[in-house]
């Protein structure tokens, strides 16, 4: 269904392209015919943070910055779903346009800048969701709070999200928030998460259950910069790391008429890079601290190299536009191929 649609998504402006896609979505939902978009994976349980997915494959955040479209969603097999960015107050983000497709690398670049309702709106749509799988809520700091003052406004988030969120993602990686990913450089990762992780234990006992936490990192961090944030998140024992984000680099777009566009590289052109990230983590975090391996997958061949590269679970973002919800069952068969090879054996999934 999607194949034959998506040139004339492809017609459109990519974010009135998005919102039209998640409106059928939503239609297809209600009148039970999900299927027609995709028919959901046959489970394939999956252990991490304390969790069971159904499935190791899940939707990257991004995609449903307000949750306004979660039972859709997991309606077409998805084993979790990341909603957010979310933020303290409501922000507009970056002026129109703001997304950029690049057909030829299969590849998008977006500076939305965390556009969404704020942290009440999406409190009550997740209320509303009737939720048929794990469900991950991705905080942020509004635009025009100083760095200095970040840890406020992930606190005020991590607060409110706590109660509804099966795990809760720090995302400190967006490159279209100035001055975001600054907060990666080991200090301030060390006072920000330690701060985080007070409060996790504090809520835990408020709430009567302990909420994953996991922090979501760049592609783009030199190796010092990988070693020193695996220290930190290491000795701070965080419950988990997402790697990546999107990408400043346009080494792999070169000559590609958007390649100039300010955002983020998501796509094809980020594989090689995400993975590279999510290997070198992999090597240098302590052992026991799970991956989610994302960027660049557009096959399950390409979900079955981020498991390779020391991923426990995958997500997908950017393939969606290109290959559509058929994208879930092919990485989810693969990974199941990958798991029961003989080669092997019967080893426990990570």
């Amino acid at each position: 269904m999607y194949s034959s649609l998506r040139p004339l998504l492809f017609r459109l402006d990519p974010e009135r392209a998005h919102g039209l896609t998640l409106a059928a979505l939503d239609t297809l939902h209600r009148t039970g015919l999900s299927s027609l978009a995709a028919k959901p994976p046959q489970p394939l349980p999956t252990e991490a943070f304390g969790l069971r997915f159904a499935n190791p494959v899940g939707l990257a955040a991004g995609l449903d910055k307000n949750g306004e479209h979660i039972d859709a969603l997991f309606a077409l097999g998805f084993g979790f779903v990341e909603i957010g960015t979310v933020t303290p107050r409501p922000q507009a983000g970056n002026p129109k346009p703001r997304m950029f497709r690049l057909p030829r690398h299969r590849a998008l670049i977006n500076r939305l800048g965390f556009n969404n309702g704020g942290v009440d709106a999406l409190i009550a749509n997740v209320a509303r969701a009737r939720r048929n799988g794990i469900l991950g809520i991705n905080i942020g700091k509004n635009k025009d709070t100083p760095n200095e003052q970040a840890a406020d406004d992930y606190l005020f988030c991590m607060e409110r999200v706590y109660p509804l969120a099966d795990y809760i993602t720090v995302n400190i990686s967006s490159p279209n928030t100035a001055g975001l990913r600054e907060l990666q450089e080991e200090q301030s990762l060390r006072r920000l998460i330690g701060t985080l992780r007070e409060a996790q234990e504090r809520l835990a006992g408020q709430h009567g259950k302990r909420v994953p936490v996991l922090v979501k990192v760049a592609p783009d961090l030199s190796d010092d910069d990988i070693e020193a944030a695996a220290r930190v998140l290491s000795d701070l024992r965080v419950d988990g790391v997402i790697a990546t984000n999107t990408t400043v680099s346009r080494v792999s777009v070169q000559g590609d008429r958007r390649a100039d566009e300010a955002g983020g590289l998501s796509g094809e052109p980020l594989m090689n890079k995400s993975t590279t990230v999510l290997r070198m983590l992999r090597t240098r975090l302590a052992s026991d601290i799970p991956l989610i391996g994302v960027g660049g997958i557009l096959s399950g061949a390409d979900a079955v190299k981020k498991m390779a590269a020391g991923a426990s679970l995958v997500q997908v973002y950017s393939g969606l536009v290109y290959r559509g919800p058929a994208l879930i069952g092919d990485c989810v068969e693969a990974i199941r191929r990958r798991r029961e090879a003989p080669s092997r054996g019967n080893l426990p999934s990570r």
